[in-house]
Formats: structure tokens, C-alpha cells, sequence
């Protein structure tokens, strides 16, 4: 007997249970198997095969977006830039996060006025051709990723894209679409029509697109790191042809380029979780924030589809209008803290009236904006715990429609995402907002939101492409997850979407029957239909038990790509 009366055997039989839970909830703390969440499959196998070669969640990544910029060129590339979103794993100390800022930067020779003619903006130029291309950030951060965070050398990583670019991947029909959108800006650039079209008409559906320069270009990238892309062959080829269209691009721009890492957003939520998100030169870390800071004060979970359809809006509607106040920090002071002050949240909150819309013509006045809807949004987690969100972006489809000759790098018009027009009215009749005018150097305010939420329950990872759209379907995927909904829904739920300007609830078709279309007018919310739009991947890793699980937009390509569970 112990010294308790408890006979020894039940003893040691209780301290062996003991040690055995204690070593499951230790086991249960790495995720069982890895797992990627992406837009287009290929891109999912080439990081599924960096991750079997031994790279961890950054190699992964690396693959992934290289694969990106061959395979969607109607959504990013090595022309453009993003937002990356890490998750460090560290033995016996809490994870590391990291959020690395490879948005495109203006050229040095940018100014104010760099797209007005006769004292009016005209939209072609920041839109359309060389003039309208920033300095491209994607080839810095797979470097930054490789080098910082990865295992493998970065050929290993990016061996997969230049295969592909080399021999080709075949049209889909989302390639299809966009291309449809953008014909008459690739016809325009002889180049652009050669790589990206099959005899001046959209490709058919299985036509073989190679790239053999993009695929020498990722091989120079591979060999000599930041200068294969921002110095020699690469560099020079960049700056020639941009200049011979047009364009300001200088090799002092291409050499001066360097990731920023920045301090992630970080908001508490209810019920001991966190939000890690993207702050600016992001618009949309903070919107959201701020959203489930203000629904946090409304009964949102016991209201039925229309009222917590209304709360969603003029939420929406509040943090919408603050973006006018945010821009590249580098430039401008952004008053992060007082946007997420509770007393700030709690009072927007308090304005809201549960019955009827708040015209915003009634809230006080902040800049409306435009912003590129197709980029892309991909997500990783490894065996380790390091995860990775990122969202990249050459603003418009297939950018500005300009491939510059003997790269295969086709740019992106991110320019387009300054305010054009500092005295107020450009060609898309928008407000300038004076923090995110045109600058020599500077980063374009973005909505791009790679997400996390985390908790010592669980991690889940959300983004989606989408423009101004993001933060909503964002926050409507996030809603789900705190609601306890199964993870395939988070990106397949109907969607509806209000930015303060214009006043009116843009939705999906499916998103309301006519009852509730019925019922949201009658409280005073415009609305206009439009096609379905977004393309979210997500995925949670439950601590508790170490079972991963992603899902991928029905709207798009991808499927998730799960690696065998450990041994």
C-alpha cells in the first residue's frame, strides 16, 4: 500500500496513464500530416513535391508561388509582388510570426501627376503598358523565403516552375475568362499575344502555353539569387524593354528593391484566440479587425440569415470607411491603434441600428478607392507547425498586358492602386485619398489579407484573391469558423460584400432567396447582383488531436493536397 492506502499497482497504473495522456496532448501539439491549400493543382503538386524532398512549409511556399507566376499568369507572377504571412515553429517557445511585404514599389522617377494629361487622370496609362508597372517584389521574397526560412536551396524549390514553364501547362477554362477580359490589352502588346494567345484569339481549352525566356529567367533567379532577377542579364532586359514602351523603370529601381518584414497585425478575439493578419501597406488586416471587433458587441450568432446579413454590412460599411486613412507606412503615420481601440469598436458598434441600413452618405466622408480583383491566394502547413498564408498579385488580369522581350516576365499595373488623380477626379470618378497618392518608392495600399487565427486549440489559415473584396469574404469565411461550421464551407458559403463606397450590398446570386432580398430592401440596403467572385483556400490544424484539414473554393481550380500522415 502507499502511504495514501492506494494500492502500488493502481498506482504506478495511474501514473503510467498519466505520462501516456501526457505524451499524446504533447504529440497532439505538431500537426499530423502537411498540408496545401491552392488555386491551381499543379501549383499544389510542385510544393507537395518540395515538401516529400525534405523542405519545410517555406521551401513549400516558394514553390508554390514560383508555380503560380507560370501557371495563372492571369493572376500573378514574377512581374508582381504580395504578402506573405509566416507561422516560425520554435522548440519550446511560443511560434514566431512574421508577415514579409513584397508589395511592387513605384519607380523612383514616379510622381503625383505621372498619369494626368491636360490636368485629368486618364486611366489607360496606370492600367495598361510599361507606364503602369511598379517595381516588381515576388522575386525578392521566394529569395527572402529560401534563404531565411527554407531548407533547400532555392533551385531545388523553384525546379518545379521552370519545368513547367519550359515544357507548358495547358488552358483552363478560369485562364479562358480572363484572357476573354483582357484581349484587347494582350493583342495590343506583341509580345504579350505571342506568350499568351494562340494566333490573336483566347486559347482553347488544353492548348499548350510555354514559356521557354520565363523559364531562363527563373534559372538565372535559382543560380544567383536577388541579383539573377535585380541585376545583370535579367535586369538590364527589364529596364530596356520598359523603357523602349514607355516606361520610367530605372536599374537603380531593379537593384534598390528589397522585401520589408514587418510586425503583424494582432487583435484578440473572444474565447482566447488571436487574429494575425497583414498591416499596411494593407487596408485589409485592419478592416477585418475591426469588424470582429464591432461584432464582437452584436448578438451576430443567435440573429437569423437577414439580420446578421445586416450586422455584417454596416460593419462593413464602418471599417470600409476608414481605408482612407492608411498607406504605405513608410510614408505615411498609420493610426493603427486608434482604429482598434475598443472604446473606438465598441462606439461604432453602438451606432448601428438593428433594423435599419445607415446611409453612409450620413457617416462622415473618407476616400473611395479601385482596386485589381484577380490575384491569388495559397496556404501551407508542415509536420513542424510552420505555416504559411500569402496573397499575390499583379493587379488586373495578366497585369498590364506587357511582357517585356527575352524575360517571359509579364508586369503588373499596381500603379493603378495609387490614387491617380491628387485633385479628385479620375477616370473612375474616385476620391484621391492623400495617404496613398503617388510617390517615388512607394508601396500602393492593398486589401491583400493572408490571415491567421490562432488559439491554444487550434490554427486555422484564411486569404482569398478578390481586390476590395477580400475583407469580406474573409470575414464571412471566418464567421463560419467561429460558428463551428465544417471547413469545406468556409470558402464555398454564399457572398455578399458592402466598402462604404458606393452605398450598396453587392452579392452573389445564390446568396439570398427572395424573401430575404424582400426584407433587406425593405430596411433600407441597395443591392446589385454579380457574378460569383473570390477564390479562398483555407485550412485548420486541430491541436488537440493533430488532425489538418484544408478545403479549396469550389468557385476555382484548386483542391487541397494532403502529404502522408507520419510515421
Amino acid at each position: 500500500m502507499g502511504g495514501d492506502g492506494t494500492p502500488v499497482f493502481l498506482r504506478r497504473l495511474l501514473a503510467g496513464l498519466a505520462l501516456l495522456a501526457c505524451a499524446t496532448a504533447l504529440q497532439a501539439q505538431t500537426p499530423g500530416r502537411a498540408v496545401l491549400a491552392t488555386p491551381h493543382p499543379l501549383a499544389g503538386a510542385a510544393g507537395r513535391d518540395i515538401l516529400q524532398a525534405g523542405g519545410n512549409a517555406f521551401d513549400a511556399a516558394v514553390a508554390v508561388a514560383a508555380s503560380l507566376a507560370v501557371v495563372e499568369p492571369y493572376g500573378s507572377g514574377l512581374g508582381g509582388g504580395g504578402f506573405f504571412l509566416l507561422r516560425e515553429e520554435r522548440d519550446g517557445a511560443p511560434p514566431r510570426y512574421l508577415f514579409l511585404d513584397a508589395r511592387e514599389r513605384a519607380p523612383l522617377a514616379a510622381h503625383a501627376e505621372l498619369y494626368l494629361r491636360d490636368s485629368r487622370a486618364l486611366a489607360h496609362l496606370s492600367r495598361d503598358g510599361a507606364l503602369a508597372a511598379a517595381i516588381p517584389g515576388l522575386p525578392a521574397a521566394l529569395v527572402e523565403l529560401a534563404a531565411r526560412h527554407g531548407r533547400l536551396p532555392l533551385r531545388d524549390s523553384l525546379a518545379p516552375a521552370i519545368r513547367q514553364a519550359r515544357d507548358g501547362f495547358p488552358v483552363e477554362r478560369i485562364y479562358r475568362q480572363r484572357a476573354r477580359f483582357r484581349l484587347s490589352a494582350l493583342r495590343d502588346d506583341p509580345e504579350s499575344a505571342r506568350l499568351f494567345l494562340d494566333d490573336g484569339e483566347v486559347p482553347a481549352e488544353g492548348h499548350l502555353v510555354r514559356q521557354p525566356e520565363l523559364a531562363e529567367t527563373l534559372g538565372r533567379l535559382a543560380e544567383r539569387g536577388h541579383d539573377g532577377f535585380y541585376a545583370g542579364t535579367t535586369a538590364e532586359r527589364l529596364v530596356a524593354g520598359v523603357r523602349a514602351a514607355g516606361g520610367i523603370w530605372s536599374a537603380q529601381d531593379l537593384a534598390g528593391y528589397r522585401v520589408v518584414e514587418r510586425r503583424p497585425l494582432r487583435f484578440a478575439l473572444e474565447r482566447g484566440r488571436e487574429l494575425i493578419g497583414a498591416p499596411p501597406p494593407s487596408a485589409g488586416g485592419i478592416a477585418l479587425a475591426q469588424s470582429l471587433g464591432m461584432l464582437a458587441h452584436l448578438p451576430w450568432r443567435t440573429a437569423d440569415r437577414v439580420q446578421r446579413a445586416h450586422y455584417v454590412v454596416e460593419v462593413s460599411r464602418r471599417a470600409f470607411r476608414d481605408r482612407g486613412l492608411l498607406g504605405d507606412p513608410d510614408f505615411v503615420a498609420n493610426p493603427v491603434e486608434r482604429l482598434l481601440a475598443p472604446a473606438y469598436l465598441r462606439d461604432l458598434a453602438a451606432g448601428i441600428d438593428p433594423g435599419r441600413a445607415t446611409p453612409s452618405a450620413s457617416l462622415p466622408p473618407a476616400p473611395a478607392w479601385r482596386e485589381g480583383e484577380h490575384t491569388t491566394h495559397f496556404a501551407v502547413l508542415d509536420t513542424e507547425g510552420n505555416a504559411l498564408a500569402a496573397t499575390l498579385s499583379i493587379n488586373l488580369p495578366f497585369g498590364a498586358a506587357f511582357a517585356v522581350p527575352g524575360t517571359g516576365v509579364l508586369l503588373n499595373d499596381e500603379m493603378d492602386d495609387f490614387a491617380a488623380d491628387p485633385r479628385g477626379s479620375n477616370a473612375y470618378r474616385l476620391v484621391a485619398s492623400p495617404a496613398n497618392l503617388v510617390a517615388a518608392g512607394k508601396r500602393p495600399l492593398s486589401s491583400m489579407s493572408p490571415t491567421f487565427i490562432e488559439s491554444a486549440d487550434d490554427l486555422a489559415a484564411f486569404g482569398t484573391p478578390g481586390g476590395s473584396r477580400i475583407p469580406g469574404m474573409v470575414l464571412l469565411a471566418v464567421l463560419e469558423y467561429l460558428d463551428g461550421r465544417p471547413i469545406e464551407r468556409w470558402p464555398a458559403l454564399p457572398r455578399y460584400h458592402h466598402q462604404y463606397l458606393p452605398d450598396v450590398v453587392e452579392h452573389e446570386p445564390d446568396a439570398f432567396d427572395a424573401a430575404e432580398l424582400a426584407e433587406l430592401r425593405r430596411r433600407g440596403h441597395r443591392l446589385k447582383v454579380r457574378e460569383p467572385y473570390g477564390n479562398q483556400q483555407v485550412l485548420r490544424w486541430d491541436k488537440r488531436s493533430g488532425a489538418v484539414e484544408a478545403a479549396s473554393d469550389p468557385r476555382g481550380l484548386g483542391h487541397p493536397q494532403y502529404l502522408p500522415a507520419r510515421r
